[in-house]
């Protein structure tokens, strides 16, 4: 699994690191710990597409933003996503341009779990590895 969560730093939050080998496997790791702290991803369909384009000026605060995006779709939407096609671009800006294919939230049908309501920017990381990226986020559930 490209992720794991971390009990161990977070009570009353969630916690968790993504790696990737790639810039846009770490943001789709990320993503998908994301969605799992939400829902169990078995009941969840990515059968709705959603074309999201951010920009910042770090790859860092790029990272915060996405997950945020998908936290506010969530909440805007009733939108949860499982599945995802990224491309980041980096240059005097960062870009990410990405698909995100989910399903609207169904509250008889979907096991869900706790309700995230934000990204922290407690411990928050994403760093270079000798094997790629890592992520350390921490949500505000």
């Amino acid at each position: 699994m490209p992720y794991r969560f971390l009990e161990e730093i977070a009570i009353a939050d969630v916690a968790f690191e993504a790696e990737g080998r790639t810039l846009a496997e770490v943001f789709e790791a990320a993503a998908l710990a994301l969605t799992e702290a939400m829902v169990d991803l078995d009941g969840l369909s990515p059968t709705l597409p959603r074309l999201i384009s951010l920009r910042a000026e770090d790859l860092e605060t790029l990272l915060f933003r996405w997950l945020a995006e998908l936290i506010y779709l969530k909440d805007a939407a009733c939108l949860l996503f499982r599945r995802f096609a990224i491309t980041i671009r980096e240059g005097t800006e960062c870009e990410l341009e990405a698909t995100a294919w989910g399903d609207q939230i169904n509250y008889e049908t979907m096991s869900l779990k706790v309700d995230v309501k934000a990204v922290t920017y407690h411990l928050f990381s994403l760093t270079k590895t000798p094997h790629g990226w890592r992520a350390q986020v921490i949500l505000d559930i």
